[in-house]
């Protein structure tokens, strides 16, 4: 007899992937396709929700397979790009726009407006976000403002607005589940940290109509039942949070005090907080990390936009690169950047500092400069944000002792190395890197009973881990960040 598996969907910002995990948390299967990315203007990006839906159940159908069938499979887990809208239809099922990314950007001076009115502080006390174009909650205004379809369906009462897990699970229960996770919810600027459902409040002040928000329900349990035509069985979805709290809860940081980071297509830190609502007086944000039988977990959050997507950038836009990999293997040619500072402000700059204006430079190049030295640049700028995200926290009262990285970007060995050197701290990776495909393994394996607790979940699921000593001499650490704070400055 087979054990049964968890079938985990990993839908990401530039790809999508369904996964199969044992109940011992091995890796039995990926099936992977990539996200085309539409840039229709300068700090605008979309994706198409229908080719996410079209992918994500293409992949899911391959490792169903797989797995020997949908009886062999216990339950599915969802985990997902945060803050990305997707808005259609309830009677047809279908987008009526482009899906609006997290990375965009359009919604900045509707944001300053609402500054400018005096509203960050309510909205910061009662969500614990900042009032940027990251969030949801003004991607959706915008929609209804911009697309006649969008607001005809809104006075038809037949508008469904969600972020990425709302529309996989309506589509994967053929319509009959419009849903959120509270960790998704906490990302919208809609849902107050300690309220069950949408803020009244907070939907007047965007303009977003209650109506056709998600039910906000917890990250683990019976959520919702696949249509057995789609997979072969009625599979209960068991687990759902968004990428970043499910990194959290996949590296095990399961206690106050316990802080990852995840280097994706963006950068996320993310420190638990337990029970106690988070506050920060630093611009880093309170978000919800889980909600099991109604009761709430919370962590403080530093964002960085741009992470992976600059190693993209490198390779597809200005061809200095032909392979991700490429970038370790630079950093380790030369003694140093030469001088050169990167600043990846390619969508604004994230917290602390919350600059959705801010553009990118390369600073400090010469006729001696070459690929190797902007490759380096480009993975010292991964310590440097980092940093300033840790600096933002001790000014919080959470000064870190460690740090556990994950996500694509941790592979590289010299830039686990260079966090470390920079922070001054042990830099810890767990020899299986993608812990947000993990941690939603784990809140589906507690939500179908195979596990009883997270805490359970953490013990049997969490294999081995690497540990990276910081061993830079205070003097270059002190210079690189004298470059830095003068390149910041400039952006």
């Amino acid at each position: 007899m087979i054990d049964p598996l968890i079938l985990v969907l990993d839908e990401g910002t530039t790809s999508t992937r369904a996964m199969l995990f044992g109940q011992d948390g091995a890796l039995h299967g990926v099936a992977q396709q990539e996200l085309t990315q539409h840039y229709p203007q300068s700090g605008w990006v979309e994706h198409d929700a229908a080719e996410i839906w079209d992918k994500t159940l293409a992949c899911a159908r391959d490792m169903v397979e797989q797995a020997g069938g949908a009886d062999h499979v216990a339950a599915i887990g969802i985990t997902n790009q945060r803050e990305t809208v997707v808005a259609w239809d309830k009677a047809t099922g279908e987008p009526l726009t482009r899906a609006i990314v997290w990375q965009d950007r359009r919604t900045a001076a509707f944001c300053a407006e609402l500054k400018a009115a005096g509203h960050e502080d309510t909205v910061r006390d009662k969500t614990g976000l900042l009032l940027d174009p990251y969030f949801s909650g003004t991607k959706m205004r915008w929609m209804l403002d911009n697309v006649p379809a969008i607001r005809a369906a809104a006075d038809a009462g037949t508008l469904a607005l969600g972020t990425v897990e709302s529309w996989l699970v309506w589509k994967l229960s053929g319509g009959a589940h419009h849903v959120t996770d509270a960790s998704n919810a906490s990302r919208t600027l809609l849902l107050a940290l300690e309220g069950g459902q949408w803020d009244a409040d907070l939907c007047d002040l965007l303009g977003v109509p209650v109506t056709a928000l998600p039910e906000v329900i917890d990250c683990a349990g019976e959520l919702a039942h696949a249509d057995p035509e789609l997979l072969g069985a009625a599979i209960p979805v068991c687990g759902m949070a968004g990428d970043q709290q499910a990194a959290t809860i996949g590296q095990g940081c399961l206690d106050p005090g316990q802080t990852k980071a995840t280097y994706g297509t963006g950068a996320f830190v993310l420190a638990n907080t337990g029970t106690h609502v988070p506050a920060s007086q630093n611009r880093l944000l309170g978000t919800v990390l889980y909600q099991v039988h109604g009761e709430r977990h919370y962590a403080i959050e530093g964002a960085v936009f741009v992470a992976g997507s600059l190693i993209k950038y490198l390779r597809d836009t200005l061809g200095l690169i032909e392979a991700a990999e490429e970038t370790e293997e630079l950093a380790r040619s030369i003694d140093s950047s030469g001088g050169v500072v990167v600043v990846p402000a390619l969508s604004g700059l994230g917290a602390p500092h919350w600059r959705p204006e801010a553009r990118g430079i390369i600073s400090g190049l010469g006729f001696d400069t070459g690929r190797a030295h902007i490759a380096r640049a480009a993975l010292e700028a991964m310590a440097h944000q980092t940093r300033d995200l840790a600096q933002a926290y001790a000014a919080d009262g959470a000064q870190w002792t460690g740090l556990r990285i994950d996500g694509g970007m941790a592979v590289n060995d010299w830039m686990a190395q260079d966090i470390a050197n920079l922070l001054g701290l042990p830099v810890t990776r767990p020899d299986f890197v993608e812990t947000t495909a993990l941690g939603a393994a784990m809140l589906a394996a507690v939500g179908c009973g195979m596990h009883g607790s997270l805490k359970d979940a953490a013990e049997t699921m969490i294999g081995a881990t690497q540990r990276f000593e910081p061993a830079m001499a205070d003097s270059v650490r002190a210079e690189r960040l004298a470059r830095w704070d003068a390149a910041i400055a400039k952006v």
